[in-house]
């Protein structure tokens, strides 16, 4: 090679080296200044929520899930696809979720009735056992000590009218707990053909897109050339409210759960031991806005878009709760007053925040077309509960039924102010009620989004940190 190439090959490297560090070091500008200002369709700005979440809600919410009453979620991870032939289970060992075995929960959990219930302490021995033997624990809790009878009324009453979600019935002998605290949600390398048919049916069936409109960045859909994505959202900026308020749930929500991939990722496994961390490569190519033409500070935005929503919920269901006849009963006297306690407190939280989403702005035109709306609404969520069946991997499936049916409970609460407001203070409701699956689903998934808007924090620093090594 002569001397003449090789000088401009080093000089073609020092330029590729020069453009990277400019690269790294305007990154971290330029996501904060796209996911940043009042968000769309309300009156808030991501500011807000982040000083709201870091210093009010996060502490508290991750203190809530570590309770024994919102750690242990009962679901069926053995349901079939209703769509489409499933394409098999994943196989990867972090796909994997291995229930507790029948022999190894406490009797006093496993109680019929209330009084049959033993107290229970977190290190009992067949908990510890549960745990060392299978990474799994389960509970059986129920809503109330002091009205067992009573809340065996609520049973009887067929609310599916008022469902969002396909839920799993609790009876079914597939349907077994799941401790939440020992499964958490990470990157499991469930990816590819599979993962993203179920997120293209969501998107392409259900979010009321017609087919001729181009979704940006659909990697099952042929590209589309200089379409960067505008005619997208020309076609869902002429959307009435509540369709627009229905994509951004779901984007909002996709964008949580690759978040919580990038934070809880396999960075490398040692001996057997795998270190699990933030990976910074993996955010970037979900997220930076040169990487996904702008899409991806774009489907953080609704992130915080959905925050909005499931706060509101949260605010709106706290009479729910604040009434004496209300136990988050496990067994544990002490622990369960405990954290009846903790959760009204996050409630009184939820009241103080003052830029609330106005819910009452939809579904508010003629009393006939709005009922159609809303119920075109109700099942277009409802079937995408039921597409979380068709998940490949059993972890991914859990988190993924786990967070929607906390989504289909916060609009349930939504749309069901007036029954709300008429529940009586010492007796059950009739019109209005929450099974135990559904309050862990909903704390649950809020606390998601709690953590995911903190991580998104973190990822923010740590592009600051590359940037200022680069420098």
């Amino acid at each position: 090679m002569s001397r003449g190439v090789r000088r401009a090959g080093a000089g073609q490297g020092a330029a590729a080296a020069l453009q990277l560090l400019v690269t790294l070091s305007f990154l971290p500008s330029v996501v904060e200044a796209q996911v940043t200002g009042v968000l769309d369709d309300c009156l808030c700005d991501v500011d807000s929520i982040d000083n709201f979440n870091t210093f009010k809600i996060f502490p508290k919410i991750k203190k809530l899930q570590e309770r024994d009453y919102f750690r242990y979620y009962k679901v069926n991870l053995k349901r079939p696809c209703p769509f489409w032939a499933e394409d098999g289970h994943c196989s990867i060992k972090d796909c994997h979720v291995e229930p507790c075995p029948e022999s190894k929960i406490p009797v006093g959990i496993k109680a019929v009735s209330s009084n049959k219930y033993l107290k229970v302490a977190n290190n009992t021995k067949e908990l510890e056992d549960c745990e060392q033997a299978s990474k799994l624990g389960a509970i059986n809790s129920t809503l109330s000590n002091q009205s067992r009878e009573a809340f065996i009324d609520w049973a009887r009453y067929d609310d599916s009218q008022d469902h969002f979600c396909e839920l799993d019935d609790e009876r079914s002998p597939a349907a077994q707990y799941v401790d939440l605290l020992l499964n958490p949600e990470r990157y499991t390398g469930y990816k590819g053909s599979s993962a993203w048919r179920v997120w293209n049916s969501i998107y392409e069936e259900n979010c009321f897109k017609p087919r001729s409109v181009y979704r940006p960045l659909n990697p099952l859909a042929p590209s589309r050339g200089e379409d960067d994505g505008e005619s997208f959202y020309t076609w869902l900026e002429g959307l009435c409210l509540e369709k627009r308020v229905f994509y951004k749930l779901i984007s909002g929500l996709h964008a949580s759960i690759n978040l919580h991939l990038c934070a809880n990722y396999l960075l490398e496994e040692t001996w057997g031991k795998p270190t699990w961390g933030p990976n910074m490569k993996e955010f970037k190519r979900r997220f930076d806005p040169v990487e996904t033409k702008g899409e991806g500070p774009r489907r953080l935005k609704n992130l915080y878009f959905l925050y909005l929503i499931e706060l509101r919920a949260l605010s709106k269901v706290a009479p729910y709760f604040e009434r004496s006849i209300v136990d988050l009963y496990t067994g544990n006297v002490k622990e369960d007053a405990d954290t009846k306690t903790l959760l009204l407190n996050i409630f009184q939280d939820t009241k103080s925040f003052p830029m609330h989403f106005d819910e009452k702005s939809m579904f508010a035109g003629d009393k006939k077309g709005a009922k159609s709306l809303k119920e075109e609404f109700r099942l277009h969520f409802k079937n995408i509960s039921r597409i979380m069946d068709c998940v490949g991997c059993d972890k991914c499936r859990l988190w993924g039924k786990l967070q929607t049916q906390g989504l289909g409970t916060a609009l349930k609460i939504l749309f069901s102010e007036k029954e709300i407001q008429k529940l009586p203070e010492n007796s059950p409701s009739k019109g209005f009620q929450l099974t135990r699956q559904e309050i862990v689903a909903l704390l649950n998934a809020f606390g998601r989004l709690s953590t995911s808007i903190k991580e998104l924090q973190n990822f923010k620093v740590l592009l600051q940190h590359s940037r200022c090594h680069c420098i």
